[in-house]
């Protein structure tokens, strides 16, 4: 993977010893210090070994630069968010690479509803990179560091006030867990021990480092897959290192697209209450046929968390990312692997059904991602071909391109959208169609196209 730096909507991502330095850490810190001018920051990581050091780094310039930061230590992103916002601090810092690999950390950042920098935000924070550092604060006007130990709880308290705890609680799932050995580990189990499931631990300790890849895709959860069917799970659930995403395990062993988590609980939440769906141009059609089942509106917005939510603050019961990124408005507007727990066990407990038997009543689709290296400074030649191929077609130029097929037969009932990633140097494809040779069929078709630039 390149060692490029990489700045965009998604935060500052690098490689801990290329691009990932002290003085660009150091740097980050004092420009977010102007861009809260000096108001209290949380700071919080996902517990890769790199994230302790530079946490030392982000908050002792924050103080020194007159922040008063509150350091929650390893805890899910999703956490940082809602503790921004119940301490109305003025911005907040979470050092997290996602599901990139261990060698790489990142700075997402914070504004003071608990939500991320969007576009214009993220652009003048970068500017400030740019700019003079200015001078520290002296001696009497540094903030100061505090740490706080409830932020777990707070972060339970509002998942478990809007699902159904005591149905839950007379289920006793047996559950197993796989939280890559990061910050979801003992938050997802407190939370779980709460609910009164049985846990069948399978990466749950803190050890700087993950045993899997990183990414909670079907390929990757064979450990948790083997759990489930050895010790008879109703269900098995997997995280990211940053917690924010959601994967499943059925309980016959078997792993579900990411896709499939928020399928199941937009289907979940408005069978009780109707409203708007909020979903980027990469998730499946699964979701549009489910808000179509219940009569409402589903807007498609450009890739990245916080274009869905900017759209969800216009109004939405639901919302998110086919990644497994849940986003419940009514618990926080940000991705939440607990809050796609919680849902998920109380629809399986409200409608007493097996997490199999709840897929056998939604729409079937076959999704295939993948990347492909890629010359950025071919892209605009590159959009003008596929447009030329593709002109008879429904098309979006909203986030990439993403087109729908409506004329071509063979490529009926199915879309693919084609877009520079914006946390690594590659090109993504992703096809969604009926069947699977038929999103092959699209995938193939182009991934040549973009390859013969």
């Amino acid at each position: 993977m390149s060692s490029e730096l990489m700045k965009s909507v998604s935060g500052i991502r690098g490689i801990v010893g290329e691009t990932m330095t002290p003085a660009l850490i150091l740097n980050v810190a004092r420009a977010f210090a102007l861009y809260v001018r000096g108001g209290k920051v949380v700071i919080g990581r996902d517990g890769r070994c790199t994230g302790h050091a530079i946490s030392a780094i982000i908050e002792s310039t924050l103080a020194l630069y007159g922040c008063d930061v509150v350091d929650l230590g390893v805890v899910p992103t999703p956490t940082v968010q809602i503790m921004v916002e119940d301490l109305e601090a003025a911005g907040g810092i979470i050092i997290s690479a996602s599901h990139n690999p261990i060698e790489w950390n990142a700075f997402k950042l914070l504004k003071s509803d608990g939500t991320f920098l969007n576009g214009r935000e993220i652009e003048k924070f970068f500017a400030l990179l740019e700019k003079d550092a200015g001078s520290p604060k002296v001696w009497d006007e540094i903030g100061q560091v505090y740490t706080t130990d409830n932020a777990f709880t707070t972060h339970i308290r509002r998942v478990v006030n809007v699902i159904s705890v005591s149905a839950i609680k007379r289920k006793r799932f047996k559950v197993a867990l796989d939280s890559v050995n990061a910050s979801g580990s003992y938050i997802t189990t407190e939370l779980l021990n709460y609910l009164n499931c049985k846990i069948v631990p399978v990466f749950c300790e803190i050890t700087g480092t993950f045993p899997r890849v990183a990414e909670p895709q079907p390929q990757n959860l064979v450990d948790l897959s083997t759990a489930v069917l050895r010790y008879k799970c109703d269900i098995g659930f997997a995280q990211d290192p940053d917690a924010d995403r959601l994967a499943l395990v059925d309980e016959t062993g078997t792993p579900l697209s990411e896709e499939y988590t928020l399928v199941l609980v937009a289907e979940h939440l408005l069978s009780q209450v109707k409203g708007r769906v909020v979903i980027n141009l990469s998730t499946t059609k699964a979701v549009e046929d489910v808000a179509a089942k219940y009569g409402v509106e589903c807007v498609r917005t450009a890739v990245g968390e916080i274009n869905v939510v900017d759209e969800m603050k216009n109004g939405a019961r639901i919302g998110g990312e086919g990644n497994g990124g849940v986003i419940s408005p009514e618990i926080h507007l940000g991705r939440d692997s607990l809050a796609g727990i919680g849902y998920i066990l109380d629809m399986m407990a409200q409608r007493n059904k097996s997490l199999s038997e709840l897929l056998e009543d939604l729409p079937r689709y076959y999704m295939r991602k993948g990347k492909v290296s890629f010359n950025r400074a071919k892209l605009k030649s590159l959009y003008a071909k596929i447009k030329k191929t593709f002109k008879d077609q429904k098309i979006s130029e909203v986030d990439g391109i993403r087109i729908d097929f409506i004329t071509i037969e063979k490529f009926s009932n199915g879309w693919v959208h084609l877009r520079p990633s914006n946390t690594e140097p590659i090109f993504r494809i992703i096809t969604e169609a009926d069947t699977v040779e038929k999103s092959d069929l699209i995938y193939n078709y182009c991934a040549r196209l973009v390859k013969s630039l």
